[in-house]
């Protein structure tokens, strides 16, 4: 029978000279000839191994699609399942099933016959595969957490949670620096914005946002013994003090994670079974851009004319978390010119925004959005972003700066564009002020894009509409990424008479349908019927 590399040349997969570049590579690295084609690129795994698995009488299998017994994983210790980066799939007592990507390295079955004392049989599977389902099946930084509890000194006073004594020392434990920095990897890889570590009665649980959505991250259930240690390292990173578990606490940190900075912003609260963290990933750098955002060709058109105005005021509206800053910042990087002095002000500052002053908020000293803009109208700027219009003395200079010829950019908590004048007028903001110094109000909301990945249509009355199936691209969520859908209340005469009028919301609403205003459902089936993203997430954010 021809060997497996015979076989790769004769499909046009592997030239004779990458053959010949192969055997170099597995000689000089001394490893086999599988690890050197893969390892040097000249075919890809998952074209490889099912050749090899036919050739050596082994199955080839999908680990994804695998499924894994309990008994298996509790077998191999988490310690040697990532030392030989091989997965347990099965286990009845006598023998055992693992999963390897390299037929020709024995150690690993050698190792473990002799550990467990049982026959190990072999399939084959992609070495991304059976990494990913390391992580699944043992949880992020398993190995690391084995071993602190196996080999650390004070392996007592930690699984007990009596931490007090040696906290510093704990943090800045060589292995408990790892874990945090594993957790941290494997979030950014997974594109997530927030991690929240949790205590509870029966353990604790760390969970991540992606894409505007809360997932469980799969751990150790042991590391509910290292809890302290890894809550004193994130407040040592943070600059907090460590000792101090009855208050809350706020930090920041930078980090510096493959090729990548990321500012973590760190908050942490007392709670009934210990402390709650909650880490806030933002890129050290990110370019901000309005076409990027996904506004539509109309409501982008808008925008770039509302900002393009010399004085007045653009209000974004929406809860926590529905973008706003990032379409403010996005609004800065357009209007930051040389020509022009812009100075924001902001709790807290997101991004570092360079050629533009940048103001912190800190309510502890005294120094609030209220205090803050009359100083800053003194350095006389062109452009001001107000982070939020909290309450009327705010609002109140915010008009007058944008009365005497600055264009300030500010943010509002409303459920729509029709209920930011409302919103000013309960403040106590005069009407006239309001219809004479806003351009517009905006409203937005974040839904998850389909993943390119998985996306397959289907019919609906007819009419065909997109979804994901779920891919290792998206993590199985059918989602990858976010845009905004936004509804545009302009200033129009119509609006401003209703506004001086006192209308409520629900009349300035009609008023705008009337004028062609779309809403933000509307806005996000637009998107649906576009193929961008689906029905069920436009409804979730904005029946909510």
């Amino acid at each position: 029978m021809a060997g497996f590399e015979n076989i790769l040349i004769e499909r046009g997969l592997l030239t004779e000279a990458q053959l010949a570049a192969a055997r170099l590579r597995a000689r000089s690295q001394r490893e086999s000839l599988v690890a050197a084609l893969v390892a040097g690129k000249f075919v890809a795994e998952a074209v490889l191994l099912p050749i090899v698995a036919d050739q050596q009488r082994m199955a080839f299998v999908r680990l994804a699609e695998e499924s894994v017994e309990d008994a298996a994983v509790r077998a191999v210790t988490a310690k040697l399942a990532s030392h030989y980066s091989v997965m347990p799939i099965r286990f009845d007592g006598r023998s055992l099933t693992i999963a390897v990507s390299d037929p020709f390295d024995i150690s690993a079955v050698e190792d473990l016959e002799t550990n467990l004392s049982c026959h190990v049989e072999r399939v084959l599977a992609c070495h991304d595969d059976i990494m990913d389902a390391l992580h699944r099946y043992y949880g992020v930084g398993a190995e690391t957490v084995e071993r602190i509890l196996a080999d650390g000194p004070d392996r007592q006073a930690v699984e007990s949670g009596d931490v007090s004594h040696d906290l510093e020392r704990q943090a800045e434990d060589v292995s408990v620096v790892r874990l945090v920095n594993q957790l941290l990897h494997d979030a950014i890889d997974d594109r997530a914005t927030d991690i929240h570590f949790e205590a509870h009665r029966d353990g604790v649980s760390i969970r991540r946002r992606i894409d505007g959505v809360l997932y469980d991250m799969s751990v150790p259930r042991n590391i509910q013994h290292l809890y302290p240690a890894i809550i004193s390292r994130i407040k040592l990173m943070s600059h907090l003090d460590i000792v101090e578990r009855r208050l809350p606490q706020d930090g920041r940190s930078r980090v510096k994670i493959g090729r990548s900075e990321y500012d973590l912003r760190v908050s942490v609260i007392p709670a009934v079974h210990g402390e709650d963290v909650v880490i806030r990933i933002l890129p050290a750098t990110m370019l901000f851009d309005l076409g990027d955002l996904g506004f539509s060709d109309r409501h982008r058109k808008m925008l770039e004319e509302f900002v393009a105005r010399p004085h007045g005021i653009l209000f974004v509206t929406g809860p926590t978390g529905s973008g706003k800053s990032t379409t403010l910042y996005a609004c800065l990087s357009r209007l930051n010119l040389r020509s022009r002095k812009i100075i924001t002000l902001e709790d807290p500052v997101e991004y570092e925004l360079h050629g533009i002053t940048q103001t912190q908020m800190n309510p502890k000293i005294g120094l609030t959005f209220s205090r803050a803009l009359p100083s800053m109208l003194r350095h006389d700027p062109d452009v001001m972003m107000v982070g939020e219009v909290r309450d009327r003395e705010t609002a109140e200079i915010a008009v007058q700066t944008a009365m005497t010829g600055h264009l300030v950019l500010s943010t509002l908590h409303t459920n729509d564009a029709a209920g930011g004048a409302v919103r000013l007028g309960d403040m106590g903001v005069d009407p006239f002020l309001i219809t004479s110094t806003v351009h517009a109000f905006i409203a937005q909301r974040l839904v998850r894009v389909i993943c390119t990945g998985c996306k397959e249509s289907y019919e609906v009355d007819g009419k065909k509409l997109y979804r994901g199936v779920g891919c290792a691209n998206c993590s199985g969520s059918g989602y990858r990424g976010r845009i905004a859908i936004a509804e545009f209340i302009p200033l129009l005469p119509e609006i401003q008479t209703l506004i001086l009028a006192r209308a409520s919301a629900t009349q300035i609403r009609a008023a705008a349908d009337k004028l062609g205003m779309t809403t933000l459902a509307f806005d996000g089936m637009a998107k649906v019927e576009q193929g961008v993203t689906t029905i069920e997430e436009v409804l979730r954010v904005t029946t909510m």
